[in-house]
């Protein structure tokens, strides 16, 4: 029983979920670099450490890019990974609405949605149970 299927097994909702938490990956890796840069700029971090920010954005964001890229190349793990996200990521959009940022809240509520609505698709569920299926002949 193989976790690697051939790439044209992958159903598109996985590779567009794979897509959407890719990216979200990215955004997380990025601000932690960011933050890093500013940090060793000399920016004061007496309110809040930007290191241990940065290292908080680098573990999860990483984690979260390393299952987007596993949904992509047609890995089912990837999926455990990128759901946790999505749901840890709806009550952010939550946040960021009623903290007066509407427009970007309803941006992420969006993605955030449309990734939890990919990940659920039947087509996903189906590309999943596939992983459980016995053998031939059994």
């Amino acid at each position: 029983m193989s976790n690697q299927p051939a790439p044209a097994s992958t159903p598109k909702t996985v590779r567009g979920a794979g897509a959407v938490v890719t990216l979200e990956g990215a955004a997380a890796v990025g601000f932690a670099i960011f933050l890093l840069v500013r940090g060793l700029r000399g920016v004061d971090q007496s309110v809040t450490s930007g290191y241990g920010t940065a290292a908080w954005f680098a573990i999860l964001g990483g984690a979260v890019l390393a299952a987007g890229i596993a949904l992509l190349r047609g890995q089912r793990w990837g999926r455990t990974i990128a759901l946790m996200a999505q749901l840890l990521l709806l009550p952010v959009t939550w946040y960021v609405i009623t903290s007066h940022q509407v427009l970007w809240g309803i941006l992420l509520g969006i993605v955030v949605i449309g990734a939890l609505v990919m990940l659920f698709a039947g087509s996903t569920s189906r590309w999943m149970a596939e992983a459980y299926a016995a053998p031939d002949g059994e």
